[in-house]
């Protein structure tokens, strides 16, 4: 009997013919080994069709598998299981000692499904979560145990890999001494005084600076500057401070998100934008994002300024970051600095997509790859353009995943088969 189940806005039902929550590795390999069809399924934190098995198929939640986190002090690593979250996982590194370098806005996400699709936090210096893997491991098609490590020369393609090589049992990342952050806001920057300059002076005023808009007005309603307190205070002369607590969505009661006004505290209290203790939201949206080269930030803002008449009826906010390059063959910052750009949508999808069709249209000349995990209409010839190693993940695929186990109808658009 098919079983379904709903991404996290609802907007999605993963169709499977079967639905398990294996409670041991040994147990999921099995599965996996007498299956015909596989996909893994993260928190659901997910736009799109990225996790549908089909009726044939076998849709995995990790969720109860033991939530492994081995802090290694010395070697300043974890080694964190396949269904951990961010949340559970910043908490046990913290109270051992150490730090992660960066963390998304929302810490509910999986760590494992974020950094398969290329989900990333902010700051000019900072790559996406899937710089900091050093180590993947997988069950493959036939239930076999790989690992991929840095080193190997198919490490570029083993991190952010859409789920297509296998199911993520653990993943070992990169740790650093512990850091405090202190979180500030500025409300009202122009548009029309931000040049190409004035971008590069302003993002990397700090550890993280966001920029929101909702494109109902010219210029950016929100400057989020989050300063690690081992780094220099920032000057910010482009906008004036916040006199109260913020939300990036205009109207949205601010009670859920992370400490602002200049309080430090603990990395992982301050880098996400929200409070790991409270649900940022009812899911009632829908998400997109791209990104393109750092040095197309303002062509790109101009451009999307052109269009706000169209895009903000259906939008609840904008956010607007730096991400430095990566090495990862599928990652939307593979082999560039990059800008960006964060649509939370209303929850209609009718309505929605042809605006995204639109801004896709407007971003296009920018080389714009989008976010795996979102919602996009880019066809699918236009993207295998803009991933110049896509032949070298064809083949990884092929290697570890020859009948095409862990292959949907998503995967088989990005591949090109």
């Amino acid at each position: 009997m098919a079983e379904s189940v709903t991404n996290w806005a609802g907007n999605i039902t993963y169709a499977a013919g079967e639905l398990h929550r294996p409670r041991t590795v040994e147990a999921l390999r099995a599965l996996v080994a007498g299956s015909r069809r596989v996909r893994a399924l993260g928190s659901g934190h997910s736009f799109n069709e990225i996790a549908e098995a089909g009726a044939d198929g076998v849709l995995l939640s990790l969720d109860a598998l033991p939530p492994r986190i081995d802090v290694d002090t010395t070697a300043r690593t974890v080694r964190v299981g396949g269904g951990v979250r961010y949340a559970k996982l910043a908490r046990e590194v913290h109270r051992q000692g150490p730090a992660l370098a960066n963390m998304a806005s929302l810490p509910h996400i999986s760590v494992a499904g974020s950094v398969a699709t290329g989900t990333h936090g902010s700051g000019v210096g900072n790559g996406p979560l899937a710089s900091s893997v050093r180590a993947v491991e997988l069950v493959t098609a036939d239930g076999s145990a790989v690992t991929l490590a840095r080193g190997d020369e198919r490490f570029g393609g083993a991190v952010t890999s859409l789920g297509a090589l296998g199911v993520v049992t653990a993943l070992t990342l990169d740790l650093e001494p512990a850091f405090e952050v202190e979180q500030r806001v500025f409300t009202g920057m122009p548009l029309d005084g931000l040049d190409e300059a004035t971008f590069e002076k302003v993002m990397p005023a700090a550890y993280s600076v966001s920029l929101f808009t909702d494109w109902r007005a010219p210029g950016l309603r929100q400057v989020w500057v989050k300063r690690r307190t081992d780094q220099p205070l920032p000057d910010f002369p482009w906008a004036p401070a916040a006199t109260e607590k913020m939300h990036p969505v205009p109207g949205m009661p601010a009670v859920n998100c992370t400490e602002q006004f200049g309080v430090p505290g603990p990395w992982h209290e301050r880098l996400p934008r929200f409070r790991a203790e409270f649900t940022p939201s009812s899911g009632a949206e829908l998400q997109s994002e791209y990104l393109m080269p750092r040095g197309s930030a303002v062509g790109v803002l101009r451009a999307l300024d052109g269009i706000r008449e169209g895009v903000a009826p259906v939008l609840q906010t904008c956010e607007v970051r730096a991400v430095a390059a990566d090495d990862q063959w599928l990652s939307p910052s593979y082999g560039r600095d990059t800008v960006a750009v964060h649509f939370t949508w209303v929850e209609d999808t009718r309505t929605v997509l042809p605006v995204v069709t639109r801004v896709e249209e407007a971003l296009a000349p920018f080389g714009a790859r989008p976010h795996w995990g979102k919602v996009f209409t880019t066809p699918a010839a236009e993207l295998h353009s803009r991933y110049p190693c896509l032949h070298d993940f064809r083949a990884l695929v092929r290697d570890l995943d020859p009948e095409g186990k862990f292959t949907n109808a998503f995967v088989r658009d990005v591949l090109g088969d």
